[in-house]
């Protein structure tokens, strides 16, 4: 059950937000429970039986270093989640990685026994590291854990957020588990956000999909330039809004629920550098790696040799946490080697020339990443970036950019472009908006629910890109 599905918006966000405007108290939560395990167990069945596992599993444990602070404790919290992690998410990768390696050596093979066909749980490597974080931060004394289950299971499970992020901190939400009113302004803000999610996902990434993925199914060779840039430009709003607007969905949810969930976008596409995109780019996972990976590496304080190491090491992290596969293993890397151009002096330099060619550099050096984001192999990849800097035709036959567009992915492509940028942000700079233009803004928003509506009932969504990490 995906947010944009017409079983999702007519029948089960319904009765939950009416049933918990109803209840209060401990019902509430026992409410909000029994709806998050039955919301996983309509898309993943089989692995409810995890989804379990981890919440008592992780309660107990988190006891435990809560009394003790012990290490040992902390170590199997863990070696446990991140082995279920590593195997639900990585065992087929690795073996497929050791069977390669034993045949380009010409070493045997039936060792390594048939190929494990694991089927990836949803949302595991979202509520694998709320898991960590949380007992991280109980073993640090930054947090305390409730003695409560039914508190711990609701802050792993809690629908809005359970699938794709944002990755939410136990101390941040740890006093709305116990207590929380939802005002009808905030039930309004909710909406609202929900709503502007709603749009960015049905509205503008499905309409951009189709674009992506006929040229992405093209041998990148067949592709003049311009469409190469087109695909790769149309797959990187795609992506935003796609992640973006599910981000703005669980929000909403969460606000309408009466929890506070921190912002994962921040406008990352107006960014001028890589090292900017990143501290608005899904920034609930940026921040996780920083404070669990980057800073207890040394970070910026043993020298500028350990910060690069530690800077490479997050990024590689980075790029395998998106998927099991060496383009998103490059992905990482990529951005932690800009990353440190930019540390190094280019950053500067960026900062001291025009704006229009700090924005013209990130758009290139953005795209360029995304590349290997998107692209079904290393190979892949690679074709795609000789079309992007090809100057010269390739001999194939070609399909410039136009094949691919049409009135709906022009308008999609052009709204996407303006929506990226940050009007509101702007806007509030000048002053609070006038009775007039607030009207205007809820009368659009009453206008975006009305098409997104439409949309999903018509059955015009695809599944969260997200859902798949």
């Amino acid at each position: 059950m995906v947010f944009s599905s017409p079983t999702f918006l007519f029948g089960f966000l319904p009765a939950v937000l009416l049933a918990h405007t109803v209840l209060r108290g401990a019902p509430r939560n026992w409410l909000l429970l029994l709806a998050s395990l039955s919301f996983y167990a309509w898309g993943e069945g089989r692995y409810i039986a995890l989804m379990l596992a981890s919440i008592v599993v992780n309660h107990a444990l988190g006891l435990w270093i809560q009394r003790s602070r012990s290490a040992l404790a902390l170590g199997l919290a863990v070696a446990l989640n991140l082995g279920a992690l590593g195997f639900y998410k990585y065992s087929g990768w690795l073996w497929d990685n050791a069977l390669a390696l034993c045949e380009a050596l010409g070493g045997a093979t039936a060792w390594l026994g048939p190929r494990p066909e694991v089927v990836l749980p949803l949302g595991i490597s979202f509520f694998t590291f709320q898991a960590l974080s949380t007992l991280v931060d109980v073993r640090r004394g930054d947090a305390r854990l409730s003695a409560n289950p039914l508190e711990f299971g609701l802050y792993i499970a809690c629908f809005p957020q359970l699938i794709a992020g944002p990755i939410v901190r136990y101390s941040d939400i740890a006093q709305q588990l116990v207590r929380r009113s939802v005002g009808v302004a905030d039930f309004a803000d909710g909406l609202r956000r929900f709503a502007i999610g709603l749009g960015k996902k049905t509205l503008l990434a499905n309409s951009l999909a189709p674009l992506v993925d006929e040229a992405f199914a093209l041998d990148p060779a067949q592709l003049t330039c311009a469409a190469g840039w087109l695909a790769i430009s149309a797959w990187c709003l795609q992506i935003y809004f796609d992640f973006s607007g599910y981000s703005d969905m669980a929000i909403g949810l969460g606000r309408c629920l009466g929890f506070s969930y921190a912002e994962n976008f921040e406008h990352p596409l107006a960014s001028r550098s890589i090292t900017e995109f990143w501290r608005r780019w899904h920034i609930s996972l940026s921040t996780f790696f920083r404070d669990y990976v980057y800073i207890p590496l040394g970070g910026n304080r043993r020298g500028k040799a350990r910060m690069y190491a530690a800077l490479v090491c997050v990024f590689a992290l980075t790029g395998l946490w998106h998927g099991a596969a060496w383009t998103f293993v490059v992905f990482g890397l990529y951005h932690g080697a800009v990353m440190l151009l930019e540390r190094a002096g280019v950053g500067r330099a960026l900062s001291a020339g025009p704006r229009w060619l700090a924005h013209v550099y990130f758009f290139v050096a953005v795209n360029v990443g995304w590349v290997f984001f998107r692209a079904d192999d290393l190979p892949h990849a690679g074709a795609f970036l000789q079309t992007l800097f090809r100057v010269l035709p390739s001999g194939a036959e070609l399909h410039p950019a136009r094949v691919f567009l049409d009135t709906e992915r022009c308008l999609a492509l052009v709204l996407g472009v303006l929506c990226a940028l940050p009007w509101v942000r702007w806007a509030r700079e000048r002053g609070e908006p006038s009775p007039a233009v607030a009207l205007a803004c809820d009368v659009g928003v009453v206008a975006l629910i009305g098409a997104s509506l439409l949309c999903a009932a018509a059955g015009a969504y695809d599944p969260f890109i997200y859902f798949r990490f």
